[in-house]
């Protein structure tokens, strides 16, 4: 961006409104490719409908989930899927406080900020179970 030429708004919707589209295609191909893997790898596996068994301790943090995406694991490709969907509207709003900062308008960085926050106290608080 040369000197003197500002930032339009219609610039930073058609820009933010792309990584949302773009977040959730790569989201979506994603979970895709590691369904189809699913199918190969357990497709004819008899389900157990009498016994719950939860989400298995390898992919409860991202550090695993990476370690088991380089293996192949196809519930590992799954989550990473969801990773990226839930990173997808994160990235929105830091691109907003980008965006609110070279249209220098503080309140609304101030004000995404805060929803930064929120976000990110509620997701790494575990007080939500």
């Amino acid at each position: 961006m040369k000197q003197g030429q500002h930032v339009k708004d219609s610039d930073l919707e058609t820009i933010m409104g792309s990584l949302l589209r773009i977040g959730v295609l790569i989201a979506a191909t994603v979970v895709l490719i590691g369904g189809i893997l699913y199918l190969f790898q357990h497709g004819r596996a008899e389900p157990h409908y009498h016994t719950f068994s939860g989400e298995p301790k390898d992919l409860k943090n991202i550090k695993s989930i990476f370690t088991e995406v380089f293996k192949l694991q196809s519930t590992a490709i799954i989550q990473l899927g969801v990773l990226v969907l839930i990173a997808t509207p994160i990235a929105r709003i830091i691109f907003s406080i980008v965006g609110f900062v070279l249209e220098k308008d503080y309140l609304y960085v101030v004000i995404t900020f805060i929803v930064l926050g929120i976000i990110a106290f509620s997701m790494l608080s575990g007080l939500a179970g």
